[in-house]
């Protein structure tokens, strides 16, 4: 019962995707999101829609988005090594942790981030792509949905059908 209070006492409860970003975007707005975030629904003709129909099928990208409101928006300590596994709708903040100011964010503590992660990045040997512009993208077009594009096969085998595996591929609306 206790767990219950406190889970109740986190920011994201009771909170839509959709009231979540416009808080964002009207606090720091498309570009510092995407500075700090990486996530390229925030840079290529952003919009609220867009974006709440992106994160709603992308798990990874949503759950980011929630800590930073957590962590950035709502000032609130860092979550315990226990807590942090969760995802951040189901994080239990203790009752003496309140929601402070929100952190000051600019385009330059974006860039020496990034620049901090990539060096951790090699050092950890992930490479140079573990958190580019180029790696994030190739994860972004995934999603759970059984209806995304899939590639064709270059040739069938064995006198196999040629078509699509995904019939609404090539329909033109």
């Amino acid at each position: 019962m206790n767990s219950e209070i406190n889970y109740k006492h986190n920011p994201l409860h009771g909170l839509g995707l959709k009231e979540l970003l416009e808080e964002l975007v009207d606090h720091y707005g498309y570009e510092i999101l995407f500075a700090y975030l990486n996530i390229k629904c925030f840079k290529e003709r952003p919009s609220i829609d867009s974006s709440v129909k992106f994160l709603k099928k992308t798990d990874w990208a949503r759950e980011k988005v929630e800590a930073f409101y957590l962590y950035q928006l709502k000032s609130l300590p860092r979550a315990s090594a226990e807590q942090f596994e969760l995802p951040p709708r189901d994080r239990i903040i203790p009752e003496d942790q309140f929601p402070g100011e929100p952190a000051e964010l600019s385009l330059e503590d974006a860039a020496r981030l990034r620049e901090k992660r990539g060096r951790k990045a090699k050092e950890f040997g992930r490479g140079d792509r573990a958190h580019s512009e180029r790696g994030r993208a190739n994860n972004e077009g995934r999603s759970t949905s059984p209806y995304r594009k899939t590639a064709k096969p270059s040739a069938p085998e064995s006198g196999g059908d040629s078509t699509p595996p995904n019939p609404w591929g090539n329909w033109k609306g």
